[in-house]
């Protein structure tokens, strides 16, 4: 819900006349264009072009690869690649003198509802290839390029040495790996082995019962391309495909490898063996051309630079970790991506984990990669299914856990966490998940304002969304609207006005009056969300801040910021008073100030809260905690199994840092730690659908540029401090209105853009990396 921007104590409208009037200022009435253009004289004889040159991204790219100088032991050490759909983690093979690729994909499941969404509708592993030299492993020399999303380097063995490379094809499912023997290791080979397809949550809770393993992958040989064919027990099948290319006048040897899934029919094994019988017929530098093309497309979409090495490495690998596990046609990232380790947690998580995955997408400008908004549109009928039967003509919802389809399965032992009903203990009512993912589909639409999205897939779903609320909303006795008791996520005990639903509940119905104005419909129940946006409960606080709920306090360790959502991400309270702000940051205090429970993700909701509050000292302290305690040698992140979102949300942190557009105000380095003296922004996308460059030296904002896609209203805090001036791509002076010290309004329409320097300065309008600070190691196993 966008919120009103924050109150000024004057307002003056003000006209820069650019070179023409010496860089005058004209305060006064609002000027109209006529005169404004009248005013503007001739345009000066070098236009404000922002140059991007390409090496720029060559150079932030190439410092942020990873290396390795010694074996990765574990997944959360070593290399990974992917395509959103099909993933490889390379490192050492356990107990044995071999490397371990690991071949998984995002569509291999189960489909056994009966069992629940974590055993019946689970992903299921694939297995693995072992490369297995003639010689004992001594060294290995790795590096993972994020400008060519490929793995390159060399193995070295008493025997000899493998040098390899290796990449997941970015538009089909196939995973080269080329290897060149040198010494004695001309007879090293490839052994795949299948994993027994049963979910892994069996590794770590009791199975339901009736729940066993799928019968054994068998091995075919199809005119030189092998196959494991694996049969699901519900029919349908998923196969693993590869052939090794071995030309006698070619050292190298390329293993060529492809995974198809199909349900419920078997037509997997023929499209994964086709893929891999195609492949084969040219050498690997073959497929690579598109692939890398691809990739250079993507990081040119965005571009950030900051001082701080570290930071700026880890985000630009989780921009790399995005695009290897996402697509927008792909499914809705699981916990650990398309990548499958040992995990209780063999499931698409709604509580928390995709929110949090998917946020950068916005901000770095990749909204082609909006998997949330299209699955939510794509699979709607399994939301209305997953409430109970006599809401369904109305409401909708989603459980805690999914499959690819939105499927919680049947309730089953340790294996589905169904919406619930509120006031009801059992099944837990954890009603909010599907308005919380809705929110993610409404950034999609600000940040494009693309009213398909409003119309086909928010308002219809988000409608259905309060409607499941609106059945339970009583009056008390202060005259208030009140919910039954309902389930924070995930601290334990129900409670009445629980503060994660009413949060969302305020939001949703906000929202679905300002999309109902926007589309121009007269919708039948806009009165009944303004009157609960009137009547709703108040949100229970007591002397520690916000609650988890009217009858539950925080009172002790808990990693989940569910409470606090009004705060972020939905910026409703974003302390604009005094007293808003005080709670805000008594909340926060009281939140992290327990120990015991506290996760990665802890310290992203920290870092963004403390940046909506304007502290970038506080934001960075809560982003260097998580990099030291919780985010591992690759920039991975685990718990009890590996989950891909506390990492990319701190992409997004950083991003809450650098821009905020909350409220239809965008807002230029809003959080920047007073060590982050240079800092360089280009094409950020914000709220309002604009693309924002801007530059910053020796510590103040030097140039700020806009570009609108949509001519949606543009009131830009640029932090440029004195006169400026306002310029559009023409040099031309542009009329802005300036509604508080630092803040301008500026008449802006689609497809125009407005340059903001300081008056009379002419800066550099280069795109290029700043120095860093100090030195940093790089992230992999560099020593």
């Amino acid at each position: 819900m966008p919120t009103a921007p924050e109150p000024c104590p004057s307002r003056r409208s003000v006209l820069a006349t650019g070179s023409a009037l010496g860089g005058a200022v004209l305060a006064g009435a609002a000027v109209p264009a006529q005169a404004a253009a009248a005013l503007t004289g001739p345009a000066p004889a070098a236009a404000p072009v922002v140059h991007s040159p390409a090496d720029s991204w060559r150079t932030v790219l190439d410092d942020a690869d990873l290396v390795w100088k010694r074996m990765p032991k574990t997944w959360y050490e070593g290399p990974f690649l992917g395509n959103g759909f099909l993933g490889s983690g390379i490192y050492a093979e356990p107990g044995a003198n071999a490397v371990r690729f690991n071949v998984q994909h995002s569509e291999v499941q189960d489909h056994r509802p009966e069992f629940g969404s974590l055993f019946g509708l689970a992903r299921l592993p694939i297995g693995h290839f072992t490369l297995e030299p003639v010689g004992t492993i001594t060294a290995v020399d790795w590096r993972l390029g994020l400008r060519e999303a490929e793995l390159t380097g060399t193995v070295t063995t008493d025997r000899g040495s493998l040098a390899l490379r290796a990449f997941v094809h970015t538009s089909s499912a196939l995973m080269a790996v080329e290897v060149t023997p040198a010494g004695d290791e001309r007879d090293f080979r490839w052994v795949f082995r299948p994993a027994q397809a049963v979910s892994p949550r069996v590794a770590f809770m009791p199975r339901p019962p009736g729940y066993g393993p799928n019968p054994p992958a068998t091995v075919e040989e199809l005119d030189g391309v092998h196959a494991a064919v694996q049969p699901l027990l519900a029919g349908g099948q998923h196969v693993t495909a590869w052939h090794e290319r071995i030309r006698e006048d070619e050292d190298r040897r390329t293993l060529y490898v492809s995974v198809a899934h199909s349900f419920p029919g078997t037509t997997a094994r023929d499209r994964a063996v086709r893929t891999v019988r195609a492949a084969s017929t040219a050498p690997y530098d073959v497929h690579t051309p598109a692939h890398r093309a691809w990739w250079l497309r993507y990081y040119r979409k965005s571009f950030l630079s900051l001082p701080d090495a570290g930071l700026q490495r880890f985000y630009w690998i989780q921009l790399y970790k995005f695009a290897a596990a996402a697509r927008k046609d792909a499914p809705v990232m699981a916990t650990s991506g398309p990548w499958l380790e040992p995990t209780p947690w063999p499931a698409t998580w709604w509580n928390l984990n995709v929110q949090l995955e998917y946020w950068l997408l916005h901000g770095s400008n990749h909204l082609d990669m909006d998997a949330v908004a299209r699955a939510l549109g794509e699979f709607r009928d399994s939301l209305s299914q997953q409430v109970p039967a006599p809401y369904r003509p109305d409401s909708a919802g989603i459980a805690r856990t999914t499959d690819m389809k939105l499927r919680s399965g049947d309730v089953a032992l340790n294996a589905t966490f169904p919406v619930g009903i509120p006031g009801e203990a059992t099944p837990t009512p954890e009603i909010g998940n599907l308005t919380w993912a809705l929110h993610n589909v409404w950034l999609s639409y600000r940040h494009s304002m693309d009213e398909s999205v409003l119309r086909d897939t928010l308002f219809p779903l988000l409608r259905r969304a309060v409607a499941y609320y609106l059945h339970f909303l009583t009056p008390g006795p202060d005259g208030r609207l009140h919910l039954p008791a309902t389930y924070s996520p995930e601290y334990g005990g129900i409670t009445r006005d629980c503060n994660y639903d009413l949060m969302l509940l305020r939001w949703g119905c906000a929202t679905l009056v300002e999309s109902a104005r926007t589309l121009g419909l007269d919708d039948e129940m806009s009165g009944r969300w303004s009157e609960v946006l009137t009547r709703l409960a108040p949100y229970p606080v007591d002397a520690n801040g916000y609650m988890i709920g009217a009858d539950i306090p925080f009172a002790k360790s808990h990693r989940h910021f569910s409470h606090l959502l009004a705060v972020y991400p939905l910026h409703e309270v974003t302390g604009r008073t005094t007293e808003e702000r005080a709670l805000i940051e008594k909340s926060l205090a009281h939140w992290v100030g327990f120990t015991g429970a506290l996760q990665g993700y802890t310290f992203t909701g920290a870092a963004s809260i403390s940046a909506l509050l304007g502290k970038g000292e506080d934001a960075l302290t809560y982003l260097s905690t998580l990099m030291r305690q919780f985010i591992q040698a690759n920039t991975m992140y685990k718990e009890s199994g590996p989950v891909i979102e506390t990492p990319l949300a701190a992409a997004q942190s950083l991003h809450d840092m650098v821009c905020q557009s909350w409220g239809d105000t965008i807002r230029v380095f809003p959080a920047l730690p007073a060590a982050w003296r240079e800092l360089t922004v280009h094409d950020f996308r914000t709220q309002g659908a604009f693309l924002l460059s801007a530059v910053r030296e020796e510590g103040r904002t030097r140039w700020v540029r806009l570009t609108s896609e949509a001519g949606a209203p543009c009131l830009v805090r640029h932090g440029i401090e004195g006169p400026i001036e306002i310029r559009d791509r023409s040099g031309h002076p542009l009329a802005y209105e300036e509604t508080a010290p630092g803040t301008v309004r500026i008449a802006l329409p689609k497809g125009g853009s407005a340059l903001i320097t300081a008056a009379g300065d002419r800066p550099d309008l280069t795109i290029r990396p700043v120095p860093a600070t100090a030195e940093a190691p790089r992230w992999g196993l560099p020593a």
